[in-house]
């Protein structure tokens, strides 16, 4: 694909802000560890405050493993439309490489008529690979489960009988997939962690983006909105949204919210380093993480605002979403972060981001 000036005039899309949680463990005010079920429980209620302090969406990524208990977050959506009137409610992310596309479209077609249209669904190919060999998935078919599943998955939205045929699952002919959307297709995302080819493929598919930057500076993903647009414009599609999804925690104070959070974030990081290759974060690095060029919003409501308004700008983002939690914070740690970010965070974000925009319109 070759570079061409674009002639799609820029789109806003409104802005919206989310929470995500990996259903990360979670202890108790004596630092014991709840228990799966006692973890799951307070997911719903993190959901339910969510959509009490006007928050756009609160999403739930998969994981199969003892620290991040959630194996089924579709069920603990399904719990939290139940007792929620506005907020979205989707996947972050449905590692669609080792699971079917067709259950996957069923169970959020479902999720989306319990809470009358309020379903999304954030793909990924699984940076997290516990899946793959729980389910009987060849990592050597990573990328071409991948491309042929959600290719399979972008047939399924457009609604109405599907025909399809690939190399690593059953053909379908002419087959009616239910439950039918009520209204139009659900929003569908595809997580990027670093790929243009990713970008390019959430372009052709007719997906949203969504940057998931989780270390380093924000800013040199500004290419990958920029890619983004002019794919959509190449494969003839219309301007889609771009999301931002980063780690972050929000206390009273800067000094609270990082003294909270840092040694949790050093526990973790430090025992999956051993399986993912990370590096051992020192105090001197996640405090370059959590300052202005950095991949965590650690702090204050103010601090952490300004880091959002600034990067969704430099990002040519609409949409950010906190991945809120670290393995051993407290219910009470993780509902005060809630209850700031609705509150607080949000709202301090309009404002900037209008007072960005009414300068530039000067």
């Amino acid at each position: 694909m070759t570079e061409t000036p674009s002639s799609i005039a820029p789109v806003q899309f409104p802005f919206t802000f989310g929470l995500d949680t990996f259903g990360d463990f979670i202890n108790d005010e004596e630092d014991c560890t709840l228990s799966h079920a006692q973890i799951i429980r307070h997911l719903v209620e993190h959901g339910v405050l969510a959509d009490q302090v006007g928050l756009d969406f609160f999403g739930i990524g998969e994981h199969h493993t003892d620290d991040f208990p959630l194996s089924a977050g579709d069920v603990v959506l399904g719990a939290v439309a139940a007792l929620t009137s506005h907020i979205h409610l989707g996947s972050a992310v449905t590692v669609l490489s080792s699971d079917d596309p067709v259950r996957v479209f069923q169970r959020y077609s479902t999720l989306n008529a319990i809470s009358s249209g309020r379903a999304e669904v954030i793909l990924g190919r699984g940076s997290s690979i516990d899946s793959f060999p729980l389910f009987g998935y060849d990592l050597a078919d990573y990328e071409e489960l991948f491309e042929e599943k959600a290719s399979l998955f972008a047939e399924i939205v457009k609604g109405g009988p599907v025909t399809w045929e690939g190399k690593t699952r059953a053909p379908l002919y002419n087959q009616d997939i239910v439950p039918h959307t009520e209204f139009e297709p659900f929003p569908v995302w595809i997580g990027v962690g670093g790929s243009p080819q990713s970008v390019i493929r959430a372009a052709r598919l007719g997906f949203r983006l969504m940057l998931a930057i989780i270390g380093g500076s924000p800013l040199r993903f500004a290419p990958f909105s920029q890619l983004f647009q002019q794919a959509l414009e190449r494969f003839g599609r219309a301007p889609l949204p771009v999301g931002v999804h980063s780690p972050g925690h929000v206390a009273a104070t800067d000094e609270q919210a990082r003294e909270e959070f840092w040694p949790r974030y050093l526990e973790v990081i430090t025992r999956y380093s051993r399986i993912r290759g990370f590096a051992i974060p020192t105090r001197e690095s996640f405090l370059r993480e959590v300052g202005p060029g950095g991949a965590l919003y650690v702090g204050a409501p103010e601090t952490v605002a300004q880091k959002i308004a600034a990067n969704l700008t430099a990002l040519g983002a609409s949409h950010f979403d906190l991945k809120y939690g670290m393995g051993g914070l407290t219910q009470r740690a993780l509902m005060t972060n809630i209850e700031l970010y609705g509150t607080q965070v949000v709202p301090r974000v309009r404002e900037l981001l209008v007072e960005a925009q009414g300068y530039r319109s000067h």
